[in-house]
């Protein structure tokens, strides 16, 4: 058996070559060279730009594979270029396509508050752009599907993380770790949405490859089993690196301005639902989300991104430490004369009755 992955040096992809290595396949990776990755045995190396219909053919002209998996590129282009190529593709999508919560389609209660895959999409072509063209692959994905062209399934991934992951979230924190801040920003509640560390993501997409039948024509939602919010993880990781702080929780409004672009740090996240994977493949977490922050944490703090450049660029995190400085001082006047505002007393109780004496009514607690 042989199988492409176009894309596979990300944060997932060596984790889906190795599992595809360990599975008996051939695998070629076809990806555009800027970043390598090391798997447990040699593979051949595809080297082209994936985003262009002209280096996808002249790449594979000639070429056939039992299994195609797509994580990077511009998969709509992946799709075409496969049809007679290959008897199964899997592609990664992600959760960017769900509608807004805003939006009217989501019923008078607005979106819940995890998402599952039928929920509505966006699909009007003078919406935002990046949702519109994710929801548009989906589809060329599917049809081909449907026409025969050969067996597909799309995961949806979260926001990932882990080593190798481009705007990794935990380098904000790291970092600040690193350069002795004693305060740090965080965001109120869960905050984050649904995370998944790409060895976890990657055991997602082989459950794929593992159950063809079941997974055909099917789209499923990524992401592990235990979600956290950002102040549990940055206490976590002040722990791992014996860095004390105080974490500050601001709402996610405020929190957002510190991280900026950090979407994974600050802001309500997209919480995607997971029933439907761990129902049909029986999905569940192969790494712990402790010892998936560790490892993390310690790959970040051994491969250190150069400040101001394409990793911190990509997280959006300007390390504005004068103004989130600012910030936690306005934000604790704020509090303190919200504090300072009176309500009146309530001699409140449980709300079923504790009966004295049979037949006895409800009442409140006496004052003591």
């Amino acid at each position: 058996m042989n199988a492409l992955v176009i894309g596979g040096t990300g944060p997932s992809g060596p984790h889906i070559v190795n599992g595809l290595i360990e599975r008996g396949y051939e695998v070629a990776v076809l990806h555009g060279g800027q970043h390598e990755a090391e798997f447990i045995q040699p593979v051949e190396h595809i080297h082209t730009d994936p985003h262009f219909a002209e280096t996808l053919e002249a790449a594979l002209d000639g070429r056939s594979f039992d299994l195609s998996i797509a994580t990077y590129g511009r998969i709509r282009l992946i799709a075409e270029a496969l049809k007679g190529k290959t008897q199964r593709l899997i592609t990664v999508s992600g959760g960017m396509l769900y509608a807004p919560r805003n939006d009217p389609r989501w019923g008078p209660l607005g979106a819940p508050a995890a998402i599952p895959e039928e929920s509505p999409v966006t699909v009007d072509p003078d919406g935002p752009r990046l949702p519109y063209m994710i929801w548009v692959t989906e589809q060329t994905v599917l049809q081909a599907h449907h026409e025969g062209h050969y067996n597909s399934t799309i995961f949806r991934y979260p926001g990932i993380y882990g080593p190798g992951a481009p705007a990794n979230p935990e380098w904000s924190i790291v970092r600040r770790a690193l350069d002795g801040r004693r305060q740090l920003v965080v965001s109120s509640g869960r905050g984050v949405g649904r995370r998944a560390y790409g060895q976890n993501a990657a055991h997602a997409v082989l459950l794929g490859v593992d159950k063809p039948e079941e997974s055909a024509g099917q789209v499923y939602n990524v992401g592990e089993e235990a979600q956290y919010s950002q102040t549990q993880i940055a206490r976590f990781i002040g722990g791992l690196m014996g860095h004390e702080w105080e974490l500050v929780e601001l709402p996610p409004s405020l929190a957002a301005r510190v991280y900026r672009g950090g979407s994974a740090q600050a802001g309500p996240g997209t919480e995607m639902d997971i029933t439907k994977i761990r129902a049909e493949l029986g999905y569940h977490d192969v790494v712990s989300v402790a010892e998936a922050l560790t490892r993390s944490t310690e790959w970040l703090i051994a491969n250190r991104p150069e400040p101001g450049g394409e990793i911190e660029q990509q997280l959006g995190d300007p390390f504005a430490y004068d103004a989130e400085d600012e910030l936690i001082r306005a934000y604790r006047e704020g509090i303190a004369q919200a504090e300072g505002v009176e309500f009146p007393e309530v001699n409140s109780g449980h709300m079923y009755r504790h009966p004295q004496r049979p037949g006895e009514a409800w009442a409140p607690p006496r004052r003591r």
